[in-house]
């Protein structure tokens, strides 16, 4: 947990399933045993809450109640591309908390990709570049368990799917 007390980030990056949100909410859980406050949130939830205040004007307190937290856990960065409002508000969180307190992100998209997940290249590297400061990243590799599962029981064929085809939907 040291990297809480310094205020790093640790970044989660991977295919769907490979169990980056799984060990996102271990840290969590460790964190808080340790005596840490923490959040955890989808980007979506994030946005939503983020959108609402400062819709309603009051962007200004929740920010700082989203500072607050030792660590906040964003889950799912990059499944659904931000608008340039959703991408300028989540900026301004992580420009907040920099150098204050730990972020622990999860994300499909490599940072090559996030220029499109924040619909905007400049500040994604704006945002990559306070994420990364002081940060570990650990990159996950393999097939999802999900799927691995279903493979298992002849649900799908032998070969595993690569990250870039599509997974057929199920009846």
């Amino acid at each position: 947990m040291s990297f809480v007390e310094r205020s790093h980030n640790v970044i989660l990056l991977g295919p769907p399933g490979v169990g980056k949100t799984h060990l996102a909410i271990a840290l969590g859980v460790k964190a808080v045993e340790a005596g840490y406050s923490v959040l955890l949130m989808t980007l979506e939830q994030l946005m939503t809450r983020l959108m609402r205040a400062f819709n309603e004007n009051r962007l200004e307190r929740t920010l700082q109640q989203l500072v607050y937290p030792k660590a906040l856990i964003v889950d799912e960065i990059g499944y659904l591309p931000l608008s340039n409002t959703e991408a300028s508000l989540f900026f301004r969180l992580v420009a907040r908390r920099y150098e204050r307190a730990s972020l622990i992100v999860t994300s499909k998209k490599s940072f090559m990709d996030w220029g499109e997940v924040f619909n905007d290249p400049v500040l994604a590297t704006a945002i990559l570049d306070r994420l990364l400061h002081y940060s570990t990243t650990l990159n996950i590799k393999g097939e999802s368990y999900r799927l691995k599962e279903k493979r298992k029981a002849g649900l799908l064929g032998r070969t595993p799917l690569s990250t870039e085809q599509e997974v057929p939907a199920q009846a």
